[in-house]
């Protein structure tokens, strides 16, 4: 298979691309205002409820291929890990409004040249249900990110009604054999958030290469939550108490696998509303995650969690720089709302340097 190398010439930043990344800042942080009003506190302005957060380890194992054999996995060995799953919205909703989730993993005794300002040995990896990005672009992540902020001051059944209409559409989609991202982002099934595959949606650089990553999960245990289905009218909390019940008596194992560039007509790099073919270019194993049976939702983990720590594209080797026209905007918009939301709270950001700086 022919795989196409990074060169930085695959980026093709559109004209005055900063204004829509300051539009973007702009809204979602007047979102946050707007949450921070009615919740009495500032929350992440995306994937602000936190299901499970744990600690565990990243595997890489011996004998990749070369083109696998990239930055963070161009050595085999063992790195701890702390992972964040959490529901999508900027704001603490009940379940009943199941939109897409997040799963993010913070790779901790990293060395080797970071981006920009990041100097810890660390790297981030940002996922989310979902193969792309509905909004593709920079300019359509302000689009739609301005019908989100306007919608964030509506009354949280009227948010509901929304995500039960996109379930809706979204199983008569699955019926017929389709898909729409947008009806999932929207509406997500109500499965076992430690059931559902993870993915970056957007390409990074892959050392010589480029990829998109994927977080599958594989062990015997999850495999049988696929059945599993929340009855929200039952738990408005339902997804943290599954998930975190489930870790209590089991580990959990996702394989980390990369989808390499082989094709830059079907595979855009400035455009992550295209899913790249898995026929041209299939998702192939390059580490697994494995976290241990543990308590994954105490007081302390969710401070730290929730208010201390930050998940960010930003926070990686250049080897795995963030491409495209949504990853650019992720690098300044992710900065500028932590800041605001600590800011906010009072509170101190962690180093994020030692994996036992995680509490229990």
């Amino acid at each position: 298979m022919n795989y196409l190398p990074y060169r930085p010439e695959i980026e093709k930043p559109e004209p005055k691309e900063q204004e829509t990344i300051d539009g973007i800042i702009r809204g979602m942080t007047q979102q946050s205002e707007t949450v921070e009003a009615r919740e009495h506190h500032a929350v992440r302005a995306s994937h602000a409820k936190s299901s499970a957060l744990a600690v565990g380890t990243l595997e890489i194992p011996e004998g990749l291929a070369p083109e696998l054999a990239q930055g963070l996995f161009a050595r085999p060995g063992n790195h701890p890990v702390a992972v964040r799953f959490a529901q999508g919205p900027g704001e603490t909703l009940g379940d009943r409004v199941s939109t897409h989730r997040g799963m993010s993993i913070k790779v901790y005794d990293v060395p080797g040249e970071k981006l920009g300002d990041h100097h810890a040995d660390t790297q981030d990896f940002v996922l989310a249900t979902g193969t792309t990005f509905p909004s593709g672009t920079a300019k359509g992540f302000l689009r739609d990110g301005t019908l989100i902020g306007k919608s964030t001051g509506l009354p949280e059944v009227v948010k509901s009604a929304v995500s039960s209409s996109a379930r809706n559409f979204n199983r008569l989609l699955h019926a017929v054999g389709a898909e729409s991202p947008k009806a999932d982002f929207f509406g997500h099934p109500f499965s076992h958030p430690l059931a559902d595959p993870y993915f970056s949606q957007a390409p990074v650089r892959f050392g010589d290469y480029v990829a998109k990553l994927g977080a599958f999960p594989v062990s015997v245990a999850q495999e049988a939550l696929k059945t599993w289905k929340l009855d929200p009218h039952e738990d408005e909390d339902g997804f943290r108490h599954a998930a975190v019940a489930f870790f209590h008596d089991h580990d959990v194992v996702f394989e980390l696998r990369a989808q390499l560039w082989t094709n830059a007509e079907t595979q855009p790099i400035e455009d992550a509303s295209v899913d790249w073919p898995v026929d041209e270019s299939p998702y192939r194993t390059i580490a697994k995650i494995r976290l241990p049976a543990q308590e994954a939702y105490s007081a302390a983990r969710q401070h730290y969690f929730d208010e201390q720590m930050t998940f960010r594209p930003a926070h990686s080797l250049a080897a795995h720089q963030p491409l495209g026209s949504v990853m650019r905007a992720r690098l300044q918009v992710y900065r500028a709302l932590a800041a605001f939301r600590q800011h906010e709270n009072g509170v101190e950001a962690a180093p994020q340097r030692d994996i036992r700086e995680v509490p229990g």
